[in-house]
Formats: structure tokens, C-alpha cells, sequence
């Protein structure tokens, strides 16, 4: 095969993915039924698919999930019926009465399995600092640590699923694309000293510095305060081993 086969091939490709990928901005009924079977595909395989009713319970728990909800099983179907028609979500029979539900949502956004886990976890919580995300997504997929969380997160910026919201590096927060305009405006204006525009940058692999002149004035009052303490405890230190050795 030469080369111009090759290129064919992978152009090809790239058009296929472009194709199955048709992920958009959800409701935050669609993202937490989402993240929901998810979830339970990966953690309770057992009753996955699962029913209405379960999708419910599970939605409405109190245990991972922000913010707590109290959806109603009306307001669920709905969000299915939606996510059908978007084609991230399917209904399956298994020759029981009672209609089940799987999600779509590799093919949907394009992701592989640890990518998708992470994904999960911040439809079911929303925004969080990396060392959070990588504990809470390592219930579905193995995340060592945050050296092998961060490519995992690189990608997903770089394809808009997740956003920025601090600067990289020590305690950076993101979380998903999946938002509604107005409700990622919101989300933005609460880090506004970030400009999170900026989504396809990789991330840094040491935390920025922040100089004294950035220091708000109330802080850095409570930092000098701080230091004198720390400095009379060490002069009250020396008086002491004085006085013993004398």
C-alpha cells in the first residue's frame, strides 16, 4: 500500500469519528441521568442496564452526587426520552415487561474508558480539583495518580469536554463542557480571575507563583500577623534553652 493509500485511509477515518462524535450542551436533568448510567455501568454491573425507576434512585441519591436533587420520575423520563433522541442514550429489552437504558455516550462524546470515567464524575458533581477527580473517577477505571490523571484531562481540553477553571498546576479546578451558555457564564464569572477562553492550552506541570503584589490586602495583614507570632514563640524558645543551659 502506498502512501497516498495511507493518507486516504487515516482521512477516512478522521471523517468517521467526526461523524459518531455528536456530543452538545446538556440540561442538568440530562447530565446527571447521564452520568448515572455511567456510573452504575462501570461500579454495578449487575443492574446495568438499568430501569426507570433505578435511574431515578440513583439520581436522587445522596451519596456522590452535587448538587442533591429530588427528580421526579417524570422529569427522568424526560431527560431519557431527550438523550434518545440525541443518541447517547438507548433502550434495551431483555425480555423482561419493564423497558431498560443504556448509555451511548463512548461513541457520543468520542472517549475512551478512563476518559469517560472522568467525564462521569464531573457530570455527577460538576467542578473539582484534580486531586479530587482523580480519587472519585478511580471507583470506575484505575487512575494511579495525577501524573497519569493530567494527559487523560489534557485531552478532553483539547476536544471541549472539559474546561479550565484555574490555572494548571497545584489544587488547578476544571470541570465539563456539557453546560448550557448560561450556566457555564455563571460558572466562569465565579473564577473570573481565569480567563478559561483559553481551553486548549496543555496543562503546566508546576503551579504558578503568585507575588506579593498579587497577595490580597486582607491576606497578607494575617500573614504578617502570623510571622510575628512565629517569631515571638521562637524568641520565647531561645529564652528558654537559655535559662536551661544557664
Amino acid at each position: 500500500m502506498n502512501s497516498g493509500d495511507d493518507a486516504s485511509k487515516a482521512h477516512e477515518a478522521e471523517e468517521a469519528m467526526a461523524v459518531s462524535v455528536r456530543w452538545c450542551a446538556l440540561s442538568y436533568i440530562q447530565r446527571r441521568v447521564a452520568g448515572v448510567l455511567v456510573e452504575k455501568s462501570k461500579t454495578t454491573p449487575d443492574i446495568y442496564p438499568m430501569t426507570l425507576n433505578g435511574i431515578k434512585t440513583a439520581s436522587n441519591q445522596k451519596s456522590n452526587r452535587s448538587p442533591q436533587l429530588d427528580l421526579r420520575e417524570d422529569q427522568v423520563e424526560q431527560a431519557l426520552y431527550d438523550l434518545r433522541e440525541l443518541g447517547a442514550v438507548v433502550e434495551v429489552h431483555s425480555g423482561g415487561r419493564v423497558p431498560k437504558f443504556k448509555h451511548q455516550l463512548y461513541e457520543w462524546m468520542g472517549v475512551n474508558a478512563a476518559e469517560l470515567a472522568v467525564m462521569a464524575e464531573l457530570l455527577l458533581r460538576g467542578e473539582q480539583t484534580l486531586g479530587e477527580l482523580r480519587a472519585r473517577a478511580s471507583r470506575m477505571t484505575r487512575i494511579s495518580d495525577l501524573g497519569e490523571l493530567r494527559p487523560i484531562v489534557a485531552s478532553l481540553i483539547q476536544q471541549r469536554l472539559v474546561i479550565p477553571l484555574t490555572p494548571s498546576g497545584r489544587g488547578q479546578i476544571v470541570t465539563h463542557g456539557l453546560y448550557k451558555v448560561d450556566e457555564l457564564d455563571g460558572l466562569k464569572s465565579r473564577f473570573s480571575t481565569f480567563d478559561s477562553e483559553d481551553i486548549e492550552m496543555p496543562p503546566k506541570t508546576s503551579p504558578p507563583r503568585e507575588s506579593v503584589a498579587e497577595i490580597p490586602q486582607g491576606d497578607w495583614s494575617a500573614i504578617q500577623q502570623e510571622v510575628a507570632q512565629l517569631r515571638s514563640e521562637v524568641d520565647e524558645l531561645k529564652k528558654t534553652v537559655a535559662d536551661l543551659q544557664g
